[in-house]
């Protein structure tokens, strides 16, 4: 379904990402786990057109995602849950969802049925529909950037971080939408600090260190492997 080849990424002089190789099937949830700084974040960028490869391929059901614009990449059913979540604070919790169908040319009635599908997965936000985004507390915050991302009805969800900040409650619960929305049928490329609940909802996974794959394969093999624990289980 998405597939990357010996992609580089730079900034400026500086090499980020180094000959990444790395594939998301139709139907899995794929996790790229890593340090900070490993590049993880910066290949999600690239993905969705907001950085540039040196070098490389990145193709998506066979389109070249280096060769379309980042404003027509939502359009090909590519959906990008950003890291600190990135919604509109100033705008309600409903015209945030409505920007999230603003790349799709839909009918008013298709935009609301969207609407009430978000808010049928999260009650608190339809609660909160007429409230400012950024009165919205941190959890709450992150439901509304998948909420969003979901409004555009994506094929593959790419979301960067999303239990960064939050309470070890709702990180369990940030965990379960994202098993919920995977069983909805949508594929997930989850990049996540938390490396042990990453891998354990998982099908496979990638280990990036500066910028570079060191370890690949299944996501529950990779929680048993040692080198894994004492890197980023604290095992």
């Amino acid at each position: 379904m998405l597939e990357l080849s010996n992609v580089n990424i730079s900034y400026g002089s500086i090499n980020a990402v180094h000959n990444v190789s790395m594939q998301v099937k139709d139907g899995e949830i794929v996790s790229l786990i890593g340090a900070n700084g490993a590049g993880k974040t910066t290949i999600l960028h690239t993905i969705t057109g907001l950085k540039k490869a040196t070098s490389g391929t990145i193709s998506y059901n066979g389109v070249d995602l280096q060769k379309t614009e980042a404003s027509k990449i939502v359009t090909h059913g590519i959906a990008h849950v950003p890291e600190g979540r990135h919604i509109f604070p100033d705008m309600t919790v409903a015209e945030n969802l409505e920007m999230g169908a603003y790349c799709r040319k839909r009918k008013r009635e298709e935009i609301q049925d969207a609407i009430t599908e978000v808010f049928e997965r999260f009650p608190r936000l339809k609660e909160r529909k007429k409230q400012l985004a950024g009165t919205l507390s941190g959890g709450e915050q992150q439901m509304l950037a998948v909420g969003r991302a979901l409004m555009s009805k994506p094929k593959i969800l790419l979301m960067d971080e999303p239990s960064m900040g939050l309470s070890p409650l709702l990180v369990k619960e940030i965990f379960s939408i994202v098993k919920e929305v995977h069983k909805q049928g949508i594929t997930v490329l989850l990049v996540e600090q938390n490396a042990k609940m990453a891998l354990a909802i998982a099908d496979r996974a990638y280990v990036l260190e500066t910028g570079r794959i060191a370890m690949s394969g299944d996501a529950k093999d990779l929680l048993k492997d040692e080198k894994v624990k004492q890197a980023y289980l604290g095992l």
